[in-house]
């Protein structure tokens, strides 16, 4: 008989998302198989490095959004023609999605490209809202339910509770503003003045800011990415 105990992790298919759920510690009684043994010892230190590198990238992420907050920007959403890979409108203006796609490529993630390889490739799974037959790498990654569908697809989608302790910082949160307005912010290790909420930088009209406002609107999603 041996006993092993070992940290497994394995992916779970669920829908057209893939979530990597984490089996803490598991043991093999009576183990007579020494390949799976040797698969345990293969391929768990392989994800975990996978998990470490996510988790150094989401904290530069945090980093990366809690910067956002000291540029000077008015909240300015119109249609502008940009350069594309690596396109931005101008740094003194943008909305809700420019302060996640600002963040995210301070730590060398292009949403614009990555949303739009996606798109080209399954437009049919992405929102038809504003009534497009096909990608426009101008404006489809700043729109907030393309980001959902994209961080649902590629990314892991969590879930939606009311429990402050389920959002992790460098996670996201999307939310409806009244009007139906959709809404989008990056969870930080930064906490609320009462220690029970994580803060959240946004930029719902006055610019990039970091507030406590995780429960002001009903939330729609919650996703991690990478």
């Amino acid at each position: 008989m041996i006993d092993v105990f070992y940290p497994i992790f394995y992916p779970i298919l669920s829908g057209k998302t893939t979530k990597l759920v984490s089996v803490h510690w598991i043991t093999f009684m009576n183990l007579r198989s020494p390949l799976i043994l040797l698969a345990c010892l293969c391929f768990s230190p392989v994800i975990a490095q996978e998990n470490t590198e996510n988790t150094e990238r989401r904290t530069e992420l945090i980093q990366a959004a809690i910067e956002r907050t000291t540029h000077q920007v008015t909240y300015d959403g119109r249609y502008l023609g940009i350069a594309y890979p690596g396109g931005d409108v101008p740094d003194n203006i943008g909305v809700c999605t420019d302060v996640v796609i600002r963040s995210y490529r301070k730590i060398g993630i292009d949403l614009q490209q990555e949303v739009h390889e996606d798109m080209r490739a399954h437009f049919s799974a992405y929102p038809k809202n504003w009534g497009l037959k096909r990608p426009d790498t101008n404006i489809d990654h700043r729109r907030v339910p393309n980001l959902q569908v994209f961080f649902q697809r590629h990314g892991q989608e969590l879930p939606v509770t009311k429990n402050a302790q389920e959002y992790k910082a460098g996670e996201l949160v999307t939310w409806m503003l009244p009007g139906n307005l959709p809404h989008i912010g990056i969870v930080t290790d930064k906490r609320s003045a009462d220690g029970k909420r994580p803060l959240i930088v946004h930029n719902i009209g006055q610019g990039p800011k970091l507030e406590d406002m995780l429960f002001d609107y009903p939330i729609t999603g919650h996703y991690r990415y990478p």
